[in-house]
Formats: structure tokens, sequence, C-alpha cells
């Protein structure tokens, strides 16, 4: 087991109607808060999370500016926007009512009004965030873990990059998990909410660090939850364990925790970024093409916890054959994926192979090598992206 340093600040508040409470975690911190979410907000109205949120914060004598216009891959662009709202009103409080797009846009707003250089400074690494301001969230759509992580994914469509920000100013002093807003979630982003969930399991599952008996049962136990679980709430969307099981795995998938003694990979991911950085294509649907490729490439480097995965995951029989075993786990991932109306191939996705150099090359980030289970070169990327077509 690796050394760790393991802090999570967030308070969680699971349950129905948790949502209906949101004015009385708010008003711990702040009395003018912006109010972030995704497009038009059609759908939280729709649903009425919207309405009963805002109707909580009045109650609880806040007052609010709101923002919509949150995309998949959110821009840099709106982030701008939001902090300009936020300096120009004296706002100190970011509540998002959303899914992983919307509360990475709320940490990003929430690092640039508490500095006074280009936010983006922060995903390139150019500098580090001392402060920002308090993040809450009501979350809308489970799979990105972004309620409870350090995480903050940003696009930039100047461009064409997608980069992360990770530090402990990131993590929402609360998020509130109501299973019951999952019910009417359309079912494509209920796939792709799914499949992110078990790509931040397998990050992490897949490591070449030793004596981690308590995180591989710990993860293979998450990863088995959403193979039971993801089929049953694309089938039945208004059963309210389905979506209770998904909602929480989700969280446990990226709050730190179940990765404490372990080297965690992160290449799919970095890859993904590239892919959707230049097509756009959701996260989720990126990483169903990713990670059986990436799986294919490296799984020789440590051939037993391919075969784990298969065999205490997917239930695949147990051969003489470890390569065989592993080879099995990974086609019934796909399967797994496919199960869910995902594509598993770039060519599906009409992606081709133009622009593989440049992805590969983006995805180093100015590093000789991407990965800790395998250490990958631009060649190697590049045949990754080529088995993945």
């Amino acid at each position: 087991m690796e050394n760790f340093n393991f802090k999570s600040s967030t308070r969680l508040v699971f349950g129905k109607d948790t949502h209906e409470e949101t004015g009385k975690y708010v008003k711990e911190y702040s009395k003018k808060v912006l109010v972030h979410y995704e497009g038009d907000g059609a759908l939280i109205k729709k649903l009425g999370i919207y309405d009963k949120v805002i109707k909580s914060l009045e109650e609880n004598g806040i007052e609010y500016v709101t923002l919509g216009g949150v995309v998949p891959n959110p821009r840099l662009s709106l982030v701008y926007e939001g902090i300009k709202i936020c300096k120009e009103n004296g706002i100190d409080f970011i509540l998002a009512i959303g899914g992983g797009s919307v509360i990475d846009s709320a940490k990003a707003i929430s690092l640039g009004t508490a500095y006074e250089g280009d936010v983006w400074d922060f995903f390139t690494g150019k500098n580090e965030p001392k402060d920002s301001m308090k993040v809450g969230v009501v979350l809308t759509i489970p799979g990105s873990g972004s309620e409870m992580s350090e995480s903050s994914i940003i696009s930039n469509e100047e461009l064409s990059m997608k980069c992360v920000c990770d530090t402990e100013k990131n993590f929402p002093v609360f998020s509130i998990l109501d299973p019951q807003v999952c019910f009417t979630i359309p079912p494509y982003l209920m796939a792709c909410g799914v499949t992110d969930i078990m790509s931040h399991l397998m990050e992490r599952y897949f490591s070449q660090a030793e004596n981690t008996e308590l995180s591989d049962a710990l993860l293979e136990a998450a990863m088995r939850t959403v193979v039971e679980f993801g089929p049953k709430i694309m089938a039945e969307p208004k059963n309210y364990n389905n979506a209770a099981q998904i909602m929480w795995s989700a969280t446990v998938a990226h709050n730190g925790m179940i990765a404490c003694g372990r080297i965690a990979d992160w290449s799919s991911h970095r890859i993904e970024h590239e892919i959707s950085a230049i097509y756009d294509i959701t996260h989720g649907a990126g990483m169903a093409i990713v990670f059986p490729a990436w799986m294919k490439y490296v799984n020789e480097e440590n051939l037993a916890v391919f075969e784990n995965f298969a065999v205490k995951v997917f239930r695949v029989e147990k051969s003489e054959n470890k390569k065989e075993t592993a080879l099995k786990g990974i086609a019934k991932l796909e399967e797994f994926f496919k199960s869910l109306g995902l594509k598993t191939s770039l060519s599906e996705s009409g992606i081709g192979e133009e622009n593989f150099e440049i992805m590969a090359e983006k995805a180093l980030g100015g590093s000789e090598t991407l990965g800790r289970f395998k250490k990958l070169t631009k060649e190697d990327i590049v045949n990754i992206l080529k088995i993945s077509k």
C-alpha cells in the first residue's frame, strides 16, 4: 500500500426531498449567491427542482442572481461571464444546480472570482489557487462525482483544449443528493453518467500498487453495483432504489477515499479529454470508446489485475490462461456499455484518424509519457486511438 493524504470537506445531504432544504445550508455561508445551471434551466424548471430551491432560498432570506448556459464540456467563456457577475454584484457563494458540467463551471467561477489574474492559469499550471469562494451543490445528474471531488474540468473553446484543475479549494462545502431528481434524466445522459462512474472506478482499480486488499474489495463491490444497477436504472428510471444506488456509487467513485493507498492511472481520461475537446462528444460516451481500447493495449503489464476484474466484477469463469480470462472481461465491459445504448468505437461516432497525432501530443501535455499503469508514449497513445477506431 502506498502512502496517502486524504481530505474531504464536503457535507453530503442524501435522501428524499432534501433539495427543498437548500436554503438552510446556504445561509450558513452567504446571504447573496449566484445560482448556476445548465442551458436555459428548462429541465430543472419543468421538474420543479428550480422552483423548490429558489423558494427555499427566499424563505431563508437569501438574495440570488442567476446564470444558466452551461453545456456539456463546460466553456471557459461562460466561466468568465460568471466571474464578472460575481465581482460586479458582490456575490460570495455559488449554488450549482446540475450535473458535473455545472458543478465544474461553478468551481472555476469560484476560483476566478477570488483571483486577480486569468482563471485559465489554474488549468494550464501557470499558477495555483490560493483562495476561492464557497460552492454548494444540488446534484441533478449523477456520474461525474464532482459533487465531492477536488476537480474542475473546463474547455477552452478558442484553443480546443480541455484541462483540469485539481485543488482542495474545489471541494463544495455541501452537496445535496436526492435520488428522485434522477427519475426524468434523459436516457442518453443517464447512460453517459453510468459509464463515467465506471470509468472513475476503473482508473483507480487498474493499479500497479501492491497490498491493496481493502481498496481492491471496495472498488470491486462498487463496480459490481454499477454493473447491476446501470441497466436497471435504464429500464426502470423511476425506481428509487435504482437511482439511489447509482447516485451514491457516483459520489463514492470520485471522492478520493476509495483510491487511498493506490496508484491510479488516469491516461484514459486524458486521452478522452482530447477527443471531446475537438469533437465535443459527451465525456461518458467518449470513455465507453477509449477505456476498452486502453485495456486491450496495456493488459499484459499486469494480467493478474485484469483477471481479477473479469472474475470478480463480471463473474467470468477463471481459466488457466490469464490472458484469455482478461480478454473475456474486456469483452464483457464492452457489452455492458453497449447494453446502455452507447457506442464503443470512434467510427460509430463519426470520428476519423485525421487528428490522432494532435490528440496524442495534447494528451501528453508537454511530458514524455502519460499514465502510471503503463507509461504511454505518443506512439502508444496513437496506437490506442487506432484500436478505438
